[in-house]
């Protein structure tokens, strides 16, 4: 049983993974080398918790016992727990060696999360002491709002460490959903043309971008495209869909946008810059 839940990395996706654990009840580790970063994450969590209670979706007691129970760590000798979810930079290589170091400080029986939205499972897999205990685990941007979790299996989990990950998301008020291991698994590898042809209409001069989002809110999403990357990060959607398109071999269809491409050479992320698409105060 997971009693405890250690998140490596705090930056926007393991921030929001570590408010929710505590939310959930879940004794919360939350780990990054960067001080800044960490101290950042705490505000950020104090004022998502402040916004609740604002709500009244939860009293001010409540908020005090949920933000008592994350413990922010900067040495890695102290990320002790029942699970290890990390959300640090898309890189495999970065993902393994945190691994291997945290395997080894931990018991056997602790399960390695990984929360990539791109990279293979199996491959980070192939770099671990123990790939049957890995997992990956991706939560959608905000962590503690977004209902789906995807849990994929690689090559080497065992159906039990899936199993586990699966009844943790349950209890933190996810969905679930079990898939293989596959470039952008399920949601990102569909969800790529949401942005992709969005951007081809507006390069090719047939819609604005505005009446783009306009149209498919007024169809029943809750975001357009263009509104969608910026809350991500055009940044952190152009890495997933340089991915997927490597991972398909540079098949058309996924080929990035020169769009999205100016943007983050211009240093346009999203709200997170103040600026994407659109301008933010």
């Amino acid at each position: 049983m997971i009693h405890s839940i250690c998140i490596a990395g705090a930056g926007t996706m393991g921030n929001g993974i570590a408010q929710l654990a505590a939310q959930s009840g879940y004794k919360t580790l939350l780990f990054d080398v960067n001080k800044e970063v960490l101290q950042r994450a705490a505000l950020t969590i104090k004022r998502n918790l402040q916004g609740l209670v604002d709500k009244q979706k939860i009293t001010t007691e409540s908020s005090t016992v949920i933000f008592q129970r994350i413990h922010f760590i900067t040495d890695a000798r102290e990320c002790i727990a029942d699970i290890i979810i990390e959300a640090i930079i898309e890189n495999i290589s970065a993902k393994t060696e945190l691994f291997n170091l945290l395997a080894l400080l931990n018991a056997p029986g602790t399960l390695l999360a990984t929360n990539t939205s791109s990279l293979s499972v199996s491959a980070i897999q192939a770099g671990i002491l123990y790939p049957e205990r890995v997992v990956g685990m991706h939560f959608f941007n905000p962590a503690p709002v977004m209902k789906l979790v995807e849990v994929v299996k690689g090559n080497l989990t065992n159906d039990s460490s899936a199993e586990k990950i699966m009844e943790l998301a349950t209890s933190l008020g996810k969905t679930p959903v079990l898939c293989k291991d596959a470039p952008g698994f399920i949601v990102n590898r569909v969800a790529r043309h949401y942005y992709l042809e969005a951007m081809k209409l507006v390069e090719s001069g047939m819609a604005t971008m505005e009446n783009v989002d306009i149209v498919m809110e007024s169809c029943g999403f809750k975001m357009g495209p263009f509104k969608l990357m910026d809350l991500i990060g055009i940044d952190v959607n152009l890495a997933v869909t340089k991915s997927i398109y490597d991972a398909f071999d540079q098949e058309e269809r996924f080929k990035p946008s020169a769009i999205q491409e100016q943007k983050v050479a211009g240093g346009e992320l999203g709200k997170k810059t103040g600026k994407g698409f659109y301008k933010y105060e």
